[in-house]
């Protein structure tokens, strides 16, 4: 397990069952750094997106869940965190763009204070509008149509208004779970060039099956495999020089 001075998120012999004895993910042990991007790589099944939601609890949101082993979100246990709490410091980003159908762009990225009953003078809101928008180069191209529904956006703007609606919150890590397997390659690099500027004021962990994104953006990268965390460590040192023969078979394309 990496451990430096900053490591934000410690995961402790974690292993999540969605029921049964059975367990998706088991004994995953990992140091997560501060203003880094991890991507979590593996073939389809391997535990990936359970990790990924595991890390601000939505795995929870499954009937009969339930896990061994401890999170910590700089030192302090996330499972005594009440989950509203959590995802406000822990923000979501799916695979698919989901803007709220029946909302406006700028409702869209004010949703959790509209949600979760947070009364916010019309400044405030205005300020966190355009500040999340800023943050994901969209200002500029929503400013005139604030009001028009989220869905009028292409499917790229979409995702940034989806990653703008988790920044609202200020969130210390953002989750991505395959954010750009829906893009086309030129919005696809949009995001890719906006995770790299956002590592500067937040720490993101990204679910990828594109193994050149991982090479091309991520500082550190995990290998999963049947629920096991086979490798973690920096990425130009696991692409070149991998420690166990399933990373290289998987970064070779012999399977995945």
């Amino acid at each position: 397990m990496i451990q430096i001075e900053s490591t934000i998120l410690n995961i402790d012999e974690l292993s999540v069952s969605y029921g049964g004895d059975k367990y998706s993910i088991d004994k995953v042990s990992a140091g997560i750094q501060k203003n880094k991007i991890t991507a979590i790589m593996g073939p389809s099944g391997c535990g990936k997106s359970t990790l990924l939601r595991a890390i601000n609890r939505m795995h929870e949101l499954y009937p009969e869940t339930h896990h061994k082993g401890s999170i910590t979100l700089g030192g302090e246990d996330i499972y005594k965190i009440n989950p509203i709490q959590l995802r406000r410091k822990i923000g979501m980003v799916f695979q698919r763009p989901n803007p709220f159908p029946t909302m406006s762009i700028y409702d869209n990225v004010i949703a959790a204070y509209i949600l979760n009953g947070i009364k916010l003078k019309r400044s405030e809101k205005n300020e966190i509008v355009e500040r999340s928008l800023r943050e994901v180069g969209l200002w500029d191209e929503t400013k005139d149509v604030l009001h028009k529904r989220g869905t009028f956006l292409s499917g790229g703007q979409q995702q940034r208004l989806c990653i703008a609606r988790a920044l609202a919150y200020k969130p210390e890590v953002i989750l991505l779970d395959e954010p750009t397997s829906a893009l086309d390659p030129i919005a696809t690099a949009k995001i890719e060039d906006l995770l790299v500027k956002l590592k500067k004021n937040y720490t993101i962990i990204l679910v990828t099956h594109n193994m050149g994104q991982a090479a091309r953006i991520s500082d550190y990268s995990m290998f999963m495999y049947l629920g096991e965390l086979v490798e973690y460590g920096k990425t130009k040192k696991m692409f070149t020089t991998p420690k166990d023969e399933r990373t290289e078979a998987y970064l070779m394309g012999k399977f995945g």
